[in-house]
């Protein structure tokens, strides 16, 4: 069972959202509130698997909700939920450790999808945000990177951690973050959700 925190400062996109996440199997909706400061306070609380969260909430905002959530849980799994995609406020979500992205005007299946990959560890990230992100990271030729480090890539970009990827290649964990250490030098990011962006938009994976 997960066990989902949404915050959502809009009141109607809050209750069409407890409504619809409740009713599925699997998913239990331990709360939902409508500010950063009440998620941080409820997500001590009942501690969630997986927040749902806005960007722009009144008073303290998503990334910084985020942040304050996972410094005392670390163990959460925090998506951010929003009706626009902005570059900036995208990046400090993610750089707030943020797994994932997803709109608010996404299909029912797409949200319950992206809360199951985020309860698995897994990345789920909106196409718009990818591009957004994207547009204001430094990029590298994929050439740069050997067979070994475009396959890691490749299964980062699927979602899988990193206990998975070494099974699947037959390699270590150590071996595995290694690998990543140096592809995120190559292309320019600093995380593995920029790693997973920048690997869908050409194709790895």
């Amino acid at each position: 069972m997960i066990r989902l925190l949404i915050a959502e400062d809009h009141g109607v996109v809050r209750e069409g959202l407890v409504r619809l996440l409740g009713s599925v199997e699997g998913i239990e909706v331990v709360g939902a509130v409508g500010n950063g400061a009440d998620a941080v306070d409820m997500a001590r609380e009942r501690r969630p698997d997986v927040i749902l969260m806005d960007l722009r909430m009144p008073g303290l905002d998503g990334p910084e909700a985020t942040q304050r959530v996972l410094t005392e849980n670390p163990d959460a799994q925090v998506v951010i939920l929003t009706s626009f995609s902005e570059r900036e406020e995208i990046l400090r979500a993610l750089d707030a450790g943020a797994i994932g992205y997803l709109l608010k005007d996404a299909e029912p299946d797409e949200l319950i999808r992206g809360i199951a990959a985020a309860a698995r560890g897994e990345s789920p990230l909106a196409p718009k945000a990818a591009r957004a992100v994207l547009s204001s990271r430094p990029s590298a030729p994929a050439e740069q990177l050997s067979a070994r480090e475009r396959e890691v890539l490749g299964l980062v970009a699927k979602g899988l951690p990193n206990k998975l990827i070494a099974r699947e290649l037959g390699i270590t964990e150590k071996t595995v973050k290694a690998h990543l250490t140096t592809v995120f030098q190559r292309i320019g990011v600093s995380d593995r959700v920029g790693a997973a962006l920048w690997a869908r938009e050409r194709g790895i994976g």
